[in-house]
């Protein structure tokens, strides 16, 4: 296995373990972490990516989303909770005001695409 390969699997493995956390604890979205997983193992390994979508935390939490390409209103909530609290974090550390501008401009992104982009199920 090339080294990038295994740093794709470890990152999956990472965003895994990340993904179980968030089942367990209601602050921290399982959502996107899966999805990175999954992404991680996609272009890690083949064996890899046929494992994770056959376990049941995937078929739960990310085969619908893959497949209908919508969330519910309760995972959208969740997800823009958990990264509004992440960037206010950013937001009052900066103490530039291009950094903080960006900030801003990302979470008015986040919304839209939220809002616009992904269905609600």
């Amino acid at each position: 296995m090339k080294v990038k390969n295994m740093i794709f699997v470890i990152l999956g493995f990472f965003f895994l373990s990340l993904g179980m956390v968030g089942i367990v604890l209601p602050l921290i979205p399982t959502t996107p972490f899966l999805l990175l997983a999954s992404y991680f193992f996609v272009k890690g390994s083949k064996k890899f990516e046929v494992w994770f979508k056959g376990t049941a935390i995937y078929k739960q939490h990310l085969e619908e989303f893959i497949k209908e390409r919508s969330l519910t209103l309760r995972k959208k909530i969740m997800i823009n909770l958990f990264s509004d609290t992440m960037i206010a974090i950013s937001f009052i550390m900066a103490e530039s005001t291009v950094v903080r501008v960006l900030l801003v401009l990302i979470v008015l992104y986040k919304y839209y695409y939220f809002i616009f982009k992904i269905k609600t199920a």
